[in-house]
């Protein structure tokens, strides 16, 4: 069980690092969308391959950091009854929802998109406007890094589950405890 613990940990770093990286484009969005329209409406002057960035920057983000929404449990969910259930019924759900659910969606996004993302890179795909960025195919790539990411943090949810159902609760990662679970641990250790 310390194995499924340490894996659920190392995917769950992974997933950390990449969130946490990817969130800084969101200040780089701001700051090239905010000199686009600057250059637009101050200097009467257009690139479009600005204008291509920041839609593009957005979304390698976006899919990028899907996994750490999903760590963080920042997903839209109605959780009527999930969140009041205990931590048992909760790793049930999530056992279930994860293979049920996460894992075939993942599937299906890599199986469409690999045919599109190869085909982009065969011919090295830039932007359809003239003037606009390269790389598209770079871009199109981030699709399967979402699914890779979202699968792979899937993966670490069923490990919690699994520990959770197995009466290993103390093994369970600190950053994917259940939120009750998290702050009976603080409570535990002495902070308010």
């Amino acid at each position: 069980m310390r194995h499924l613990a340490g894996v659920a940990s190392l995917i769950c770093a992974v997933n950390l690092f990449i969130g946490r990286t990817f969130a800084w484009l969101s200040l780089a969005i701001v700051v090239v969308c905010f000199t686009v329209v600057v250059q637009r409406y101050l200097f009467s002057v257009s690139y479009l391959w600005m204008q291509d960035l920041y839609i593009w920057l957005n979304g390698a983000m976006f899919t990028a950091v899907a996994g750490f929404a999903l760590l963080r449990d920042d997903h839209v969910r109605v959780d009527i009854f999930y969140r009041p259930a205990r931590a048992r019924t909760r790793a049930l759900a999530d056992l279930i929802g994860v293979f049920l659910f996460l894992l075939p969606f993942t599937w299906v996004v890599y199986q469409y998109s690999m045919p599109f993302v190869v085909r982009a890179w065969s011919y090295r795909e830039a932007s359809a406007n003239v003037g606009g960025m390269p790389g598209l195919f770079i871009l199109k790539t981030f699709i399967i890094a979402f699914a890779a990411l979202i699968a792979l943090q899937g993966l670490a949810m069923a490990i919690r589950s699994i520990l959770v159902l197995s009466g290993n609760e103390q093994l369970v990662p600190t950053s994917i405890q259940y939120k009750s679970d998290q702050r009976l641990t603080d409570l535990a250790k002495g902070d308010a």
